[in-house]
């Protein structure tokens, strides 16, 4: 059709009935159906937002478009659909259907359902989108619930929630196997009900403060850390330092041929042996067997350091929340030193390079 039949087409709708809008309403969806996925975008003379868009000032350098015009959304949108299909039944037949609120729209034409690129993550209903890339800096820095809220200027219950809703994608992006040389070693970390505020099972602490009894006790929550030595790493919290709980974990990480080195605790001796895997045992760090120097755990306790050091800034960690601070420590390692916020956006919408979403 061309412009001027558009025109006269546009200026009779007015005058249509409800029967007939609805019946114009399923021709154009019906239409639509039989468009691809990757149609090219109508002109800008037919879409004000767009022309909106481009009539804006340039994006501030380092900062991400997150609409339809910057293309993030589009990216996460097509790649999800690419590797999940439909998110309501699992579909492959998706089409385009229009955009709302920044983010591009698809349709899947087997359930007739419509979903955006970030229906089934995290992320999902969280508003003010154009405070993203400022909450995606304050992950990169690492920085507490406070400074984060006068960062991204919303309130401190916004940015904590934000925060955990950035944080528990990541939980999902582990390497499923670990290959070569594997260093695992188990660390403690001083359990908190952190946020927590009546029915607590003993005296309340002051940030972050210490355990009632030196040592090891039921104070103190296992984290087992796994790496090899190209830097994949894999952690949990355990439910306890025994066999079967270390089992759950690495039982499925760590196979043969891959090598163990482990401080010969009696838990994971005990995995390796169930597992059959060559194992070699290491009683510290630092101390390396001379025929053998290449055996060693040093990797593995220098990340326990480093995880250490960085979560002393928060004071505490409640630890019902300790698995997603053990997500963002593997996450700010795994993107090295030039981490960006489109990086940070892109796994917490589920497309990190190990992750196998589920919706």
């Amino acid at each position: 059709m061309d412009a001027a039949a558009f025109g006269v087409w546009r200026i009779g709708v007015g005058a249509l009935d409800r029967s007939q809008r609805s019946a114009v309403l399923q021709d154009l969806a019906l239409a639509e159906v039989n468009d691809s996925i990757d149609l090219p975008a109508p002109k800008a003379a037919e879409r004000p937002s767009q022309v909106a868009a481009e009539a804006a000032p340039p994006v501030a350098e380092n900062s991400v478009n997150l609409g339809p015009a910057g293309g993030l959304m589009a990216q996460i949108g097509q790649a999800r659909v690419a590797s999940l299909g439909c998110p309501h039944c699992g579909g492959d037949a998706i089409r385009r259907w229009g955009e709302a609120n920044g983010k591009p729209r698809y349709r899947c034409t087997s359930c007739r359902k419509t979903f955006n690129a970030l229906t089934g993550t995290p992320l999902a209903g969280l508003r003010r989108m154009d405070r993203w890339n400022d909450q995606a800096r304050a992950l990169i820095s690492g920085e507490t619930v406070a400074k984060a809220s006068v960062r991204c200027d919303v309130a401190y219950t916004t940015a904590f929630r934000w925060r955990h809703r950035f944080l528990a994608s990541l939980d999902l992006d582990k390497p499923q196997h670990l290959s070569g040389i594997v260093e695992a070693d188990e660390t403690f970390v001083l359990e908190s009900f952190k946020g927590r505020r009546s029915d607590l099972p003993r005296a309340a602490r002051k940030r972050g403060g210490k355990a009632a009894k030196r040592g090891l006790s039921v104070e103190q929550i296992p984290v087992m850390v796994a790496r090899d030595r190209s830097g994949a790493t894999v952690d949990a919290v355990l439910a306890r330092l025994d066999t079967a709980s270390i089992t759950k974990v690495l039982g499925s990480v760590i196979t043969r041929p891959a090598e163990l080195c482990c401080d010969g605790g009696s838990a994971i001796t005990a995995f390796a042996r169930r597992a059959k895997l060559t194992f070699h045992v290491l009683p510290a760090p630092g101390t390396p067997k001379p025929e053998a120097p290449e055996l060693h755990i040093n990797n593995v306790n220098a990340y326990h350091g480093r995880l250490k050091e960085w979560m002393r800034r928060f004071h505490g960690v409640a630890t019902k929340n300790l698995p997603n601070y053990l997500s963002w420590r593997r996450t700010i390692e795994a993107l090295g030193a030039a981490p960006t916020p489109e990086a940070w956006i892109k796994r917490a919408a589920g497309l990190g390079p190990y992750q196998q979403p589920t919706l």
